[in-house]
């Protein structure tokens, strides 16, 4: 039986009362502190000041805790849009994704691989789906089902790609900065010989744009390309 669906527990006469919600609560603050490789039942159990067989009461194994995480993570993303108009409930739904996975970096990590199916991660794909079901451009199951592997494959692209952007600069710090301009002079030679002029054009006249408005243009593009 899934995590979500097993009743919690009775509470016992304990110094440390525990739950399912303060368990993923800890794991969440673990993880983003120390990354999912500094997650295990024993720092948890640490974190929590109990025992890690008191955790075994409530999970069956660290791949319970991940669901649990993950769902705590999608309970942030929830709430948003209300789903009145289709654009701008989706718009709000990916991006509160986006924040909280830069809150929650390892939250990216565990994107694309098995669905997410905890309540909270169902209904987030409920109002993404039906929000994207009233589309212009969306007629039918097959074509919905179409607008959503496109939308989700840009989802877990821009967002995997940001944080390594994130996670490289803060491990290499000035060495990234001297790569880049230790590099500069070869891309100008590069550039210079008329070779790769759109390359070119991209390097020296096109937008420079902040992480987040890169996203924001690339996710009005998807949603255009949808309708």
């Amino acid at each position: 039986m899934p995590v979500w669906e097993r009743p919690e527990p009775q509470p016992r006469a304990a110094p440390v009362p525990l739950s399912r919600a303060k368990i993923a609560a800890a794991a969440v603050r673990l993880a983003d502190e120390h990354g999912l490789d500094g997650l295990s039942v024993r720092k948890l159990a640490g974190a929590l000041g109990v025992g890690p067989m008191r955790l075994y009461d409530y999970v069956a194994n660290r791949a319970e805790i991940l669901d649990l995480m993950v769902d705590a993570v999608y309970a942030e993303i929830a709430q948003a849009g209300d789903g009145s108009d289709w654009r701008a409930t989706v718009l709000a739904i990916k991006h509160r994704t986006r924040g909280s996975a830069l809150r929650h970096e390892w939250f990216a990590d565990l994107l694309g691989g098995r669905p997410h199916l905890g309540p909270n991660a169902l209904a987030v794909g409920e109002s993404t789906a039906a929000a994207l079901s009233q589309a212009p451009g969306v007629r039918g199951l097959d074509e919905l089902q179409r607008a959503l592997g496109a939308l989700n494959a840009f989802m877990i692209g821009a967002l995997r790609a940001e944080i390594a952007e994130r996670r490289t600069a803060r491990a290499t710090g000035t060495e990234l900065a001297a790569w880049q301009s230790s590099l500069g002079p070869y891309l100008t030679r590069m550039l210079d010989t008329g070779r790769y002029p759109t390359v070119a054009r991209l390097v020296i006249d096109g937008a420079h744009l902040d992480p987040g408005e890169t996203f924001a243009r690339n996710l009005e593009t998807v949603l255009n390309g949808i309708t």
